[in-house]
């Protein structure tokens, strides 16, 4: 009996009778010829069938098939270079040819179809090429995570998803009862990952957090994955040393091992070949320079038809903004000293400037925007009380998370990196929403 092989294996198995196991991703030819495009979840290659290599019930089997029909193919391997599949370069000569079930009409055919139809067709869109290989991306970017942080060091601590209180602000918490007392979807493990490094040194979470925020936008989803790095005895400087490394190691990752996908994608590498430290630093203050400047000047925010908008001092970027100033740079480039009245409450100020904080994004080319936002976090009790109080937030709350300093404390930082921007840049994707299997969106719970 032919050994079950998966398409990327059949490099390995030229010369030899193999079987698959997968669907019917479309099929061409009549007569005494089909040619069977046959997908099984790690790649899809051309199956041949014959008439005159084949029963007649398996040639009548191979005509009756429909497009996600479930089949099992026996053949002999050929190495073709133009055969078409993924990642291509190889058929399958059919000798046997069982169907297990031929599929109803299949909702989604090549025609256009809009994103609403396709995102109410959630559970079937991913059957295609292109969420296929973005599916795969983002698999590679969350075992590179993992990977880069486990060999330096990082202990892996899991943190609550389940609340008293907000981390990122009270605007954009999801709400539910707990035992008749109010609590919240996290929206970050930052706090607690505060407590862990004082007992494990350097730590992360990574998992799903939860953001109601009232956006529509390509970048901003309900639920979106973050890995959050912290470390003890690291200061705003170390910690972008750290950031850098770390993403440039995903990035190449992704580059070695998904260069099918990528394809699949369309994706242009340019920008991510450059992806290596160091990169680029920019002060807040040179950053809303260097944007006024091309306000007065008028010049165009790439990929939007309007000038840059100028910005006062205080403010936050606009995805606007980190566009323009991203596309000055060859690589993703850090803003750091961003304004303390922009920033969480937790963000150290600098001793000499109160008004800026040492704080950190870093913006992705292409208008892809922040995918990492960290900062040097207050490592004295008083300075983060008076904090807390002045941003009106509930002391009690936060009394365990300010007992942290009273016990050993050290300067110690932190980032988050959302997974699925990182993936959409990582992709070339218009949109956020097809960087996770199930996005959910303002206006999309299901399926």
């Amino acid at each position: 009996m032919a050994p079950v092989v998966s398409i990327e294996q059949l490099q390995h198995h030229v010369g030899e009778t193999v079987t698959l196991q997968g669907w019917l991703y479309h099929k061409t030819g009549k007569g005494r010829l089909y040619f069977l495009q046959v997908r099984d979840g790690t790649g899809i290659c051309q199956a041949v069938v014959f008439k005159g290599n084949v029963s007649e019930e398996a040639f009548q089997a191979a005509r009756q098939l429909t497009q996600e029909s479930s089949l099992i193919v026996t053949g002999v391997v050929k190495a073709e270079p133009r055969a078409p599949g993924i990642p291509g370069g190889y058929e399958v000569d059919v000798q046997d040819l069982q169907v297990i079930q031929i599929a109803e009409p299949y909702p989604i055919t090549p025609k256009e179809h809009g994103i609403e139809f396709l995102m109410q067709h959630r559970h079937l869109w991913l059957r295609s090429s292109r969420q296929w290989a973005a599916m795969r991306v983002r698999a590679t970017v969350v075992r590179a995570i993992r990977t880069w942080l486990d060999d330096h060091g990082f202990l892996n601590v899991d943190t609550p998803i389940l609340t008293p209180a907000a981390a990122e602000g009270t605007t954009t918490l999801f709400q539910v009862d707990y035992h008749g007392e109010p609590a919240y979807l996290a929206q970050t493990g930052q706090l607690y990952n505060e407590a862990n490094i004082f007992a494990f040194g350097k730590v992360y979470c990574f998992g799903p957090t939860f953001r109601a925020e009232k956006s529509k936008t390509r970048r901003h989803l309900q639920e979106f994955w973050m890995v959050e790095p912290e470390i003890a005895f690291c200061n705003l400087e170390q910690l972008m040393e750290v950031a850098e490394e770390f993403v440039s190691y995903i990035v190449q990752r992704c580059l070695e091992e998904r260069g099918p996908e990528l394809r699949v994608l369309e994706r242009d590498l340019t920008h991510l070949q450059r992806v290596s430290p160091p990169f680029p630093r920019l002060h807040y203050d040179d950053a809303v320079a260097m944007i006024n400047r091309a306000a007065a000047a008028g010049e165009l925010v790439p990929g939007y038809p309007d000038p840059v908008p100028p910005m006062e001092w205080g403010d936050d970027f606009g995805s606007p903004h980190e566009t323009y100033l991203a596309a000055q740079f060859e690589k993703p480039v850090f803003v750091h000293h961003f304004p303390t009245q922009a920033k969480a409450f937790y963000m150290e100020p600098e001793p000499d400037r109160p008004e800026v904080c040492r704080s950190v994004d870093l913006l992705a080319p292409e208008g892809y925007g922040e995918i990492i936002g960290g900062s040097e976090r207050m490592s004295d009790p008083d300075k983060l009380l008076a904090a807390i109080r002045q941003h009106h937030l509930p002391e009690e709350v936060y009394g365990w998370y300010v007992d942290l300093r009273r016990y050993g404390s050290v300067v110690h930082s932190g980032f988050g990196l959302g997974v699925e921007r990182t993936v959409a840049w990582i992709c070339g994707l218009e949109h956020v929403r097809e960087t996770i299997a199930f996005p959910r969106l303002l206006n999309n719970l299901r399926p």
